[in-house]
């Protein structure tokens, strides 16, 4: 059980560290930086790890509080509509690219699929 924890893990933080291109997107976590059309985008931290969470994992729908989770980490107590303010905000700094972030009704978000 531990050497399948571990793995998960392990698999884990290399989707955390890899750069995520999609068309004019470009996300580069060791560098902290979010091109859009060549032109970078200001996220904060919170919303860095957030964008490039969902990005990672394209077509996957992940629930407000797996989001949370995943950029603040499992002991933050804040309200899982805390997600949605982030998002919103990443959206509007998106601009174009904002349709990228998808809404799953009563369940989270999901980063779009590449075509």
């Amino acid at each position: 059980m531990n050497a399948v924890l571990r793995r998960a893990k392990s698999h884990d933080e290399h989707d955390d560290q890899s750069m995520v291109v999609h068309g004019d997107l470009t996300i580069d976590p060791a560098r902290h930086r979010t091109l859009v059309n060549g032109a970078e985008v200001a996220l904060t931290a919170t919303e860095f790890r957030i964008f490039h969470y969902l990005a990672s994992r394209p077509g996957r729908v992940f629930a407000r509080d797996q989001i949370l989770a995943s950029a603040l980490g499992p002991n933050v107590v804040v309200t899982d509509r805390s997600v949605d303010v982030h998002i919103r905000s990443i959206r509007k700094k998106l601009g174009g690219a904002r349709d990228l972030i998808e809404t799953v009704r009563g369940i989270g978000y999901r980063f779009a699929e590449p075509e």
